[in-house]
């Protein structure tokens, strides 16, 4: 029997830009050449089979899902599964089965997400009766899932807002003196990417 050497069974989990490709690594080495390989995934719990490949008649048969075709690729030697031009809706969990005398499984937990917008920073509506000394902002962007917006002044963070309804554009106020000489950025990030837009104070204000 071949040995397998394996990274543990905990679950991976991955978070990547939409468009791109992935490989689910698996830590796993010496994969038996007529080793029968599974690979699930769904939403919440990974109960579809996406590809199957195994010996048959001293050949390899590999298929794939009608959802992946064209996208997916197996290393038979690892296990390790490569995603082409990967979408959001490919986010959910994926596990792996190799199947020889014994099994051995891995799991991940991919999140896949569209790149942000970058944030437009205007000038409020109303002006203040004291407009004269300060000057009243609004930062906005896009909004999308995990998306935060951010006030910056110099390199500290002094506020930030989100919103789970991602029908909402998220605003974010911003009241400065027209003598303040700090330098602001307005910032929207998820968690595989971020935009800045930098406040010019005298072109606004």
């Amino acid at each position: 029997a071949g040995l397998l050497s394996a990274a543990g069974d905990e679950m991976v989990t991955l978070q990547e830009v939409e468009g791109t490709t992935i490989t689910l690594h698996t830590g796993i080495t010496g994969i038996q050449t007529d080793a029968h390989i599974v690979w699930f995934n769904g939403p919440e719990k990974a109960d579809k089979k996406i590809l199957i490949s195994q010996m048959f008649k001293g050949e390899t048969v590999t298929e794939i899902s009608e959802r992946f075709k064209e996208r997916l690729q197996l290393d038979r030697s690892s296990g390790a599964l490569t995603i082409r031009n990967i979408s959001r809706n490919h986010s959910g969990v994926y596990l792996l089965h190799v199947i020889t005398e014994d099994l051995s499984s891995r799991t991940f937990r991919v999140s896949v997400y569209a790149p942000v917008s970058t944030p437009i920073i205007n000038l409020s509506g109303k002006r203040s009766l004291l407009s004269t000394e300060s000057c009243s902002l609004f930062c906005s962007v896009e909004n999308g899932e995990d998306v935060n917006l951010s006030w910056y002044r110099e390199n500290e963070r002094i506020s930030i807002t989100n919103n789970t309804d991602l029908s909402v554009p998220l605003n974010l106020p911003l009241q400065i003196q027209h003598d303040d000489n700090n330098t602001y950025i307005c910032v929207s990030a998820n968690p595989v990417s971020n935009k800045t837009t930098s406040l010019s104070i005298s072109q606004l204000c």
